[in-house]
Protein backbone atom coordinates (compact mmCIF):
# COMPACT_ATOMS: atom_id res chain seq x y z
CA UNK A 1 0.00 0.00 0.00
CA UNK A 2 1.54 3.38 -0.71
CA UNK A 3 2.76 5.41 2.13
CA UNK A 4 0.25 8.03 3.31
CA UNK A 5 2.47 10.89 4.90
CA UNK A 6 2.06 14.49 5.46
CA UNK A 7 3.77 17.72 3.92
CA UNK A 8 6.80 18.97 5.52
CA UNK A 9 8.28 15.10 6.34
CA UNK A 10 12.29 14.79 6.10
CA UNK A 11 13.31 11.32 4.85
CA UNK A 12 16.90 9.84 4.81
CA UNK A 13 18.09 7.73 2.27
CA UNK A 14 20.99 5.45 2.26
CA UNK A 15 22.24 5.77 -1.70
CA UNK A 16 25.35 3.51 -1.98
CA UNK A 17 26.30 6.14 -5.33
CA UNK A 18 27.94 8.82 -2.70
CA UNK A 19 31.25 7.43 -2.55
CA UNK A 20 32.12 10.25 -0.76
CA UNK A 21 31.61 9.98 3.24
CA UNK A 22 30.84 13.36 3.02
CA UNK A 23 29.05 13.73 -0.19
CA UNK A 24 24.68 14.42 -0.56
CA UNK A 25 21.49 15.05 -2.30
CA UNK A 26 19.76 16.90 -1.31
CA UNK A 27 15.76 16.78 -2.80
CA UNK A 28 13.33 19.58 -1.74
CA UNK A 29 9.81 19.16 -2.94
CA UNK A 30 6.44 20.68 -2.70
CA UNK A 31 5.23 17.48 -0.08
CA UNK A 32 9.58 17.39 1.32
CA UNK A 33 12.59 16.90 1.69
CA UNK A 34 15.21 13.75 0.89
CA UNK A 35 18.18 13.67 2.20
CA UNK A 36 20.90 11.04 0.14
CA UNK A 37 24.23 10.30 1.35
CA UNK A 38 26.58 6.79 1.65
CA UNK A 39 27.21 7.15 4.87
CA UNK A 40 26.30 9.27 8.11
CA UNK A 41 28.81 12.71 7.87
CA UNK A 42 27.19 13.00 4.34
CA UNK A 43 23.41 13.28 5.57
CA UNK A 44 24.46 15.36 8.54
CA UNK A 45 25.43 17.50 6.38
CA UNK A 46 22.83 17.24 3.65
CA UNK A 47 20.61 18.26 6.78
CA UNK A 48 22.86 21.12 7.52
CA UNK A 49 22.05 22.26 4.35
CA UNK A 50 18.14 22.15 4.81
CA UNK A 51 18.74 23.47 8.05
CA UNK A 52 20.07 26.73 7.14
CA UNK A 53 16.98 27.26 4.58
CA UNK A 54 14.72 26.33 7.24
CA UNK A 55 15.76 28.72 9.32
CA UNK A 56 16.12 31.57 7.15
CA UNK A 57 12.85 30.86 6.08
CA UNK A 58 11.83 31.79 9.00
CA UNK A 59 7.73 31.02 10.90
CA UNK A 60 5.46 30.58 8.08
CA UNK A 61 8.04 30.67 5.29
CA UNK A 62 8.77 28.27 2.34
CA UNK A 63 12.11 27.43 1.03
CA UNK A 64 12.58 26.61 -2.69
CA UNK A 65 12.08 23.74 -4.45
CA UNK A 66 15.71 22.14 -5.80
CA UNK A 67 18.03 19.18 -6.12
CA UNK A 68 21.52 19.99 -4.36
CA UNK A 69 24.53 17.45 -5.13
CA UNK A 70 27.50 18.30 -3.12
CA UNK A 71 30.59 16.88 -2.14
CA UNK A 72 33.43 18.77 -0.73
CA UNK A 73 36.68 20.16 -2.25
CA UNK A 74 38.64 18.99 0.38
CA UNK A 75 38.78 16.47 3.30
CA UNK A 76 40.40 18.66 5.73
CA UNK A 77 38.14 21.72 6.48
CA UNK A 78 39.49 23.25 9.92
CA UNK A 79 39.32 25.62 12.17
CA UNK A 80 42.02 26.21 15.04
CA UNK A 81 41.48 28.25 18.73
CA UNK A 82 44.57 28.90 21.01
CA UNK A 83 43.85 28.91 24.54
CA UNK A 84 46.94 29.26 26.08
CA UNK A 85 47.24 32.90 25.70
CA UNK A 86 43.47 33.72 26.86
CA UNK A 87 41.33 30.87 28.44
CA UNK A 88 37.69 31.07 26.66
CA UNK A 89 36.41 28.30 27.87
CA UNK A 90 33.95 25.06 27.06
CA UNK A 91 30.80 26.84 26.64
CA UNK A 92 32.01 29.56 23.54
CA UNK A 93 34.20 26.09 22.15
CA UNK A 94 30.57 24.12 22.01
CA UNK A 95 29.16 27.31 20.18
CA UNK A 96 32.06 27.26 17.57
CA UNK A 97 31.74 23.62 16.98
CA UNK A 98 28.22 24.10 16.57
CA UNK A 99 28.55 26.83 14.28
CA UNK A 100 31.53 25.08 12.85
CA UNK A 101 28.81 22.03 11.67
CA UNK A 102 26.53 24.16 10.40
CA UNK A 103 29.16 25.44 8.19
CA UNK A 104 30.55 21.89 7.32
CA UNK A 105 33.62 22.21 8.54
CA UNK A 106 35.51 18.59 10.25
CA UNK A 107 38.54 19.33 12.02
CA UNK A 108 38.82 21.42 15.22
CA UNK A 109 42.66 21.78 15.72
CA UNK A 110 42.70 22.96 19.59
CA UNK A 111 46.14 24.52 20.76
CA UNK A 112 45.90 23.46 24.31
CA UNK A 113 49.40 24.12 25.50
CA UNK A 114 51.78 26.74 25.08
CA UNK A 115 54.43 29.46 27.22
CA UNK A 116 50.97 31.62 28.77
CA UNK A 117 49.81 28.47 29.90
CA UNK A 118 49.07 24.75 30.14
CA UNK A 119 45.43 24.43 29.72
CA UNK A 120 44.32 20.45 30.21
CA UNK A 121 44.50 18.33 32.79
CA UNK A 122 47.21 15.46 33.05
CA UNK A 123 47.17 13.06 35.67
CA UNK A 124 50.61 11.91 35.76
CA UNK A 125 51.86 15.33 36.30
CA UNK A 126 49.58 18.10 38.46
CA UNK A 127 51.52 20.47 38.15
CA UNK A 128 50.85 20.94 34.64
CA UNK A 129 47.40 22.58 35.97
CA UNK A 130 48.02 23.45 39.90
CA UNK A 131 51.28 25.68 38.44
CA UNK A 132 51.43 25.67 34.39
CA UNK A 133 47.37 26.82 34.15
CA UNK A 134 48.30 29.49 36.46
CA UNK A 135 48.15 32.97 33.91
CA UNK A 136 47.25 34.23 30.48
CA UNK A 137 49.10 36.66 28.53
CA UNK A 138 47.50 39.94 29.95
CA UNK A 139 47.61 38.47 33.81
CA UNK A 140 50.37 36.38 34.59
CA UNK A 141 49.10 35.75 38.12
CA UNK A 142 45.27 34.72 36.87
CA UNK A 143 44.13 31.98 38.72
CA UNK A 144 44.51 28.78 37.18
CA UNK A 145 42.10 27.80 34.00
CA UNK A 146 42.04 24.61 32.53
CA UNK A 147 40.16 21.67 31.05
CA UNK A 148 39.43 18.63 33.34
CA UNK A 149 40.12 15.28 31.49
CA UNK A 150 35.99 15.04 31.86
CA UNK A 151 35.37 18.03 30.35
CA UNK A 152 37.64 17.08 27.65
CA UNK A 153 35.79 14.38 27.18
CA UNK A 154 32.71 15.73 27.11
CA UNK A 155 33.68 18.17 24.71
CA UNK A 156 35.41 15.41 22.38
CA UNK A 157 31.82 13.71 22.09
CA UNK A 158 30.12 16.52 21.82
CA UNK A 159 32.40 17.14 18.51
CA UNK A 160 31.82 13.61 17.12
CA UNK A 161 28.18 13.82 17.26
CA UNK A 162 28.86 16.97 14.79
CA UNK A 163 30.83 14.52 12.72
CA UNK A 164 34.05 17.11 13.54
CA UNK A 165 37.64 15.19 14.78
CA UNK A 166 39.42 17.41 17.19
CA UNK A 167 43.11 17.10 17.29
CA UNK A 168 44.70 18.38 20.05
CA UNK A 169 48.34 20.40 20.15
CA UNK A 170 51.00 19.52 22.98
CA UNK A 171 53.79 22.24 21.52
CA UNK A 172 56.87 21.21 22.05
CA UNK A 173 60.48 21.55 22.15
CA UNK A 174 59.80 25.40 22.00
CA UNK A 175 56.30 27.55 23.66
CA UNK A 176 57.43 25.71 26.64
CA UNK A 177 57.56 28.04 29.32
CA UNK A 178 53.89 27.23 31.35
CA UNK A 179 55.49 23.20 31.49
CA UNK A 180 58.44 24.04 32.95
CA UNK A 181 57.74 26.27 34.95
CA UNK A 182 55.51 23.87 36.35
CA UNK A 183 58.61 21.11 36.45
CA UNK A 184 61.92 23.19 35.72
CA UNK A 185 63.99 19.93 35.72
CA UNK A 186 63.14 19.62 32.05
CA UNK A 187 63.76 23.10 30.97
CA UNK A 188 66.36 23.60 28.24
CA UNK A 189 66.46 27.61 28.80
CA UNK A 190 65.83 30.45 26.84
CA UNK A 191 66.20 34.09 25.94
CA UNK A 192 66.44 37.64 27.66
CA UNK A 193 62.91 37.74 25.50
CA UNK A 194 62.02 34.24 25.59
CA UNK A 195 62.97 32.79 29.22
CA UNK A 196 62.31 29.27 30.06
CA UNK A 197 60.81 29.09 26.57
CA UNK A 198 62.15 25.10 25.63
CA UNK A 199 62.26 21.89 27.10
CA UNK A 200 65.54 19.98 27.48
CA UNK A 201 66.54 18.10 24.43
CA UNK A 202 69.53 16.57 25.88
CA UNK A 203 68.11 15.26 28.96
CA UNK A 204 66.78 11.78 28.98
CA UNK A 205 63.83 12.45 31.36
CA UNK A 206 62.56 15.33 28.96
CA UNK A 207 61.38 12.31 26.57
CA UNK A 208 59.69 10.24 29.00
CA UNK A 209 58.03 12.94 30.44
CA UNK A 210 56.75 14.30 27.10
CA UNK A 211 55.97 10.89 26.33
CA UNK A 212 53.56 10.05 29.73
CA UNK A 213 51.74 13.49 28.58
CA UNK A 214 50.65 12.45 25.13
CA UNK A 215 50.28 8.62 26.56
CA UNK A 216 47.09 10.52 28.60
CA UNK A 217 46.41 12.90 25.71
CA UNK A 218 46.31 9.58 23.29
CA UNK A 219 43.51 8.26 26.03
CA UNK A 220 41.79 11.58 25.45
CA UNK A 221 42.08 12.00 21.99
CA UNK A 222 40.47 9.43 19.61
CA UNK A 223 41.71 11.51 16.50
CA UNK A 224 44.80 9.61 14.53
CA UNK A 225 46.63 12.99 14.91
CA UNK A 226 48.21 14.87 17.64
CA UNK A 227 49.75 18.12 16.87
CA UNK A 228 53.51 18.91 18.75
CA UNK A 229 54.21 22.39 17.35
CA UNK A 230 57.81 22.30 16.06
CA UNK A 231 58.14 25.73 15.24
CA UNK A 232 60.40 29.55 16.47
CA UNK A 233 62.35 27.32 18.59
CA UNK A 234 65.67 29.80 17.48
CA UNK A 235 63.34 32.31 19.83
CA UNK A 236 64.94 30.82 23.40
CA UNK A 237 67.27 27.87 22.68
CA UNK A 238 70.43 29.84 22.78
CA UNK A 239 71.31 28.63 26.32
CA UNK A 240 71.04 24.57 24.62
CA UNK A 241 74.91 25.98 23.62
CA UNK A 242 76.09 25.48 27.69
CA UNK A 243 73.83 22.73 28.93
CA UNK A 244 75.82 19.85 29.44
CA UNK A 245 73.12 17.63 28.21
CA UNK A 246 72.91 18.76 25.03
CA UNK A 247 76.53 19.58 24.50
CA UNK A 248 77.25 15.80 24.88
CA UNK A 249 74.31 14.55 22.83
CA UNK A 250 75.79 17.17 19.91
CA UNK A 251 79.23 15.16 20.62
CA UNK A 252 77.71 11.56 20.82
CA UNK A 253 74.99 11.95 18.25
CA UNK A 254 77.57 14.18 15.72
CA UNK A 255 75.17 16.84 15.66
CA UNK A 256 76.26 20.04 13.78
CA UNK A 257 74.51 22.52 15.57
CA UNK A 258 71.43 23.41 17.84
CA UNK A 259 69.13 23.10 14.36
CA UNK A 260 69.99 19.87 14.03
CA UNK A 261 69.95 19.15 17.90
CA UNK A 262 65.95 20.59 17.24
CA UNK A 263 65.44 18.13 14.61
CA UNK A 264 66.92 15.31 16.89
CA UNK A 265 64.37 15.96 19.06
CA UNK A 266 61.91 15.93 16.52
CA UNK A 267 62.27 12.87 15.39
CA UNK A 268 62.33 11.16 18.89
CA UNK A 269 58.93 12.49 19.85
CA UNK A 270 57.84 11.56 15.98
CA UNK A 271 59.23 8.06 16.79
CA UNK A 272 56.90 8.16 20.43
CA UNK A 273 53.86 9.29 18.75
CA UNK A 274 54.35 6.51 16.18
CA UNK A 275 54.92 3.74 18.76
CA UNK A 276 51.21 5.15 20.25
CA UNK A 277 49.38 4.69 16.64
CA UNK A 278 49.46 8.32 15.86
CA UNK A 279 49.90 10.68 13.41
CA UNK A 280 52.69 13.82 14.03
CA UNK A 281 51.19 17.22 12.86
CA UNK A 282 53.51 19.64 12.85
CA UNK A 283 53.97 23.71 11.72
CA UNK A 284 55.71 24.37 8.00
CA UNK A 285 59.44 24.15 10.37
CA UNK A 286 59.23 20.76 10.77
CA UNK A 287 59.51 20.04 6.54
CA UNK A 288 63.50 19.93 6.89
CA UNK A 289 63.70 18.10 10.09
CA UNK A 290 63.43 14.85 8.21
CA UNK A 291 60.33 13.12 9.75
CA UNK A 292 59.01 10.46 8.01
CA UNK A 293 56.61 11.25 5.30
CA UNK A 294 54.26 8.24 5.69
CA UNK A 295 53.43 9.58 9.01
CA UNK A 296 53.73 13.37 9.32
CA UNK A 297 51.24 15.86 8.55
CA UNK A 298 52.84 19.45 7.73
CA UNK A 299 50.95 23.03 8.07
CA UNK A 300 52.12 25.57 6.25
CA UNK A 301 51.50 28.79 7.94
CA UNK A 302 54.23 31.53 6.59
CA UNK A 303 52.72 32.88 3.72
CA UNK A 304 55.69 35.11 2.84
CA UNK A 305 57.81 31.36 3.19
CA UNK A 306 55.97 29.54 -0.17
CA UNK A 307 58.89 27.52 -0.35
CA UNK A 308 58.19 25.95 2.60
CA UNK A 309 54.94 24.78 1.07
CA UNK A 310 56.65 23.83 -2.47
CA UNK A 311 59.87 21.82 -0.36
CA UNK A 312 56.73 20.11 1.41
CA UNK A 313 55.26 19.45 -1.75
CA UNK A 314 58.60 18.35 -4.04
CA UNK A 315 59.38 15.86 -0.59
CA UNK A 316 55.78 14.19 -0.36
CA UNK A 317 54.08 15.37 2.90
CA UNK A 318 50.49 16.26 3.16
CA UNK A 319 50.02 19.40 4.03
CA UNK A 320 47.20 21.35 5.73
CA UNK A 321 47.40 25.31 4.11
CA UNK A 322 46.87 27.74 6.79
CA UNK A 323 49.00 30.68 5.48
CA UNK A 324 48.73 33.91 8.20
CA UNK A 325 47.55 36.05 5.31
CA UNK A 326 44.90 35.27 5.13
CA UNK A 327 43.83 32.46 7.23
CA UNK A 328 44.83 33.94 10.89
CA UNK A 329 41.59 35.30 11.84
CA UNK A 330 43.61 37.28 14.81
CA UNK A 331 44.49 39.75 11.74
CA UNK A 332 42.26 42.35 11.55
CA UNK A 333 39.28 42.24 9.03
CA UNK A 334 38.64 46.34 8.25
CA UNK A 335 41.47 48.39 7.48
CA UNK A 336 40.15 50.97 10.99
CA UNK A 337 40.35 48.44 12.95
CA UNK A 338 42.67 49.26 16.20
CA UNK A 339 42.84 45.66 17.93
CA UNK A 340 44.56 43.12 15.93
CA UNK A 341 47.56 42.25 13.51
CA UNK A 342 48.04 43.86 10.12
CA UNK A 343 50.97 42.58 7.88
CA UNK A 344 54.03 44.24 6.02
CA UNK A 345 52.37 47.49 4.34
CA UNK A 346 49.43 47.45 6.46
CA UNK A 347 48.28 43.98 4.91
CA UNK A 348 45.17 42.45 6.53
CA UNK A 349 42.41 39.96 6.26
CA UNK A 350 39.36 41.05 4.93
CA UNK A 351 36.55 38.10 4.42
CA UNK A 352 36.85 38.07 0.51
CA UNK A 353 40.43 37.08 0.54
CA UNK A 354 39.61 34.34 2.38
CA UNK A 355 36.79 33.13 0.34
CA UNK A 356 39.26 33.11 -2.69
CA UNK A 357 41.38 31.28 -0.55
CA UNK A 358 43.51 29.28 -2.17
CA UNK A 359 44.07 31.16 -5.22
CA UNK A 360 47.40 32.17 -6.88
CA UNK A 361 47.82 35.50 -4.12
CA UNK A 362 49.70 33.98 -1.79
CA UNK A 363 51.42 30.58 -3.27
CA UNK A 364 53.59 32.05 -5.41
CA UNK A 365 52.23 29.86 -8.52
CA UNK A 366 52.78 26.39 -6.40
CA UNK A 367 50.61 24.58 -7.62
CA UNK A 368 47.85 23.32 -4.97
CA UNK A 369 46.08 20.92 -7.02
CA UNK A 370 48.34 17.94 -6.06
CA UNK A 371 46.43 15.29 -3.57
CA UNK A 372 48.82 16.13 -1.09
CA UNK A 373 46.76 19.36 -0.16
CA UNK A 374 44.19 17.65 2.60
CA UNK A 375 43.23 20.96 2.99
CA UNK A 376 42.90 24.65 4.65
CA UNK A 377 42.61 25.64 8.09
CA UNK A 378 41.64 28.97 10.05
CA UNK A 379 43.72 29.87 12.77
CA UNK A 380 42.49 31.69 16.14
CA UNK A 381 45.16 33.05 17.78
CA UNK A 382 44.29 34.86 21.06
CA UNK A 383 47.15 37.70 22.24
CA UNK A 384 44.48 40.26 20.72
CA UNK A 385 41.06 38.21 21.81
CA UNK A 386 40.41 37.81 25.31
CA UNK A 387 36.46 37.09 25.84
CA UNK A 388 33.40 35.52 23.81
CA UNK A 389 32.69 38.80 22.27
CA UNK A 390 36.03 38.99 21.10
CA UNK A 391 36.20 35.72 19.81
CA UNK A 392 33.29 36.00 18.01
CA UNK A 393 33.70 39.66 16.21
CA UNK A 394 37.39 38.23 14.82
CA UNK A 395 35.73 34.60 13.53
CA UNK A 396 31.83 35.34 12.13
CA UNK A 397 31.20 35.98 9.26
CA UNK A 398 34.97 34.82 8.29
CA UNK A 399 34.27 31.74 9.03
CA UNK A 400 31.68 31.10 6.71
CA UNK A 401 33.98 32.42 3.99
CA UNK A 402 36.34 29.70 5.12
CA UNK A 403 33.64 27.09 4.92
CA UNK A 404 33.15 27.90 1.06
CA UNK A 405 36.57 28.35 0.39
CA UNK A 406 37.19 24.55 2.20
CA UNK A 407 34.19 22.93 0.13
CA UNK A 408 33.91 24.81 -2.78
CA UNK A 409 36.02 24.30 -6.32
CA UNK A 410 37.47 27.49 -7.30
CA UNK A 411 35.34 27.07 -10.82
CA UNK A 412 32.37 27.01 -8.90
CA UNK A 413 33.24 30.17 -6.52
CA UNK A 414 30.67 32.79 -6.95
CA UNK A 415 31.84 36.51 -4.61
CA UNK A 416 28.93 38.06 -5.80
CA UNK A 417 26.48 35.16 -5.06
CA UNK A 418 28.00 34.29 -1.96
CA UNK A 419 27.53 38.22 -0.79
CA UNK A 420 23.93 37.68 -1.35
CA UNK A 421 23.72 34.03 0.47
CA UNK A 422 25.58 36.03 3.41
CA UNK A 423 22.56 38.52 4.41
CA UNK A 424 20.57 35.15 5.30
CA UNK A 425 23.89 33.82 7.35
CA UNK A 426 23.83 36.98 9.54
CA UNK A 427 20.09 36.77 10.16
CA UNK A 428 21.34 33.28 11.28
CA UNK A 429 24.47 34.89 13.39
CA UNK A 430 22.27 37.59 14.68
CA UNK A 431 19.18 34.88 15.63
CA UNK A 432 22.05 32.88 17.69
CA UNK A 433 22.94 36.02 19.65
CA UNK A 434 26.73 36.29 17.80
CA UNK A 435 28.59 39.06 18.28
CA UNK A 436 29.56 39.51 14.56
CA UNK A 437 31.49 41.89 12.31
CA UNK A 438 29.02 43.57 9.63
CA UNK A 439 31.28 43.89 6.82
CA UNK A 440 28.68 45.37 4.49
CA UNK A 441 27.97 47.98 7.17
CA UNK A 442 30.73 48.31 9.42
CA UNK A 443 29.09 50.97 10.85
CA UNK A 444 26.69 48.88 12.39
CA UNK A 445 29.05 46.82 14.60
CA UNK A 446 31.79 48.59 15.80
CA UNK A 447 34.72 46.80 16.97
CA UNK A 448 35.24 45.12 19.87
CA UNK A 449 38.12 46.05 22.01
CA UNK A 450 40.96 43.45 22.20
CA UNK A 451 43.48 43.28 25.45
CA UNK A 452 46.32 45.13 23.22
CA UNK A 453 48.41 44.80 20.11
CA UNK A 454 49.79 41.33 19.17
CA UNK A 455 53.61 42.13 20.24
CA UNK A 456 55.28 39.63 17.62
CA UNK A 457 54.94 37.62 14.68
Amino acid sequence: AKETRKKGWIQLVRNAACYNPEEYRLTISPEGIIVEAGCANGCFYGLQSALQLISNAGEGGSIPCAVIHDTPRYGWRGMMLDESRHFIGKAEVKKLLDFMALHKLNKFHWHLTDSQGWRVEIRRYPLLTSVGAVGNLTDPNAPAQYYTQAEIAGIVKYAQDRFIEIIPEIDMPGHATSAVKAYPEFSGGGSKQYPDFTFNPGKEGTYTFLTDILKEITNLFPSKYIHIGGDEVHFGNEQWNYLPDVRNIIKSKGLKDLVAVEHYFLNRMSDSIRTLNKTVVGWDEVVTAGLPVSNTVVMWWRQERPEQLGEAISKGYEIVMCPRLPLYFDFVQYPSHKYGRKWSKGEYAPIERVYHFPGTEYTSGISVSTPLIKGIQGNVWTEVIHTPERLQFMVYPRLSALAEAAWTQDSSKNYENFNLRMNRMMNIYNKSGITFFNYKNPDLSPEVAGPGKRKKD
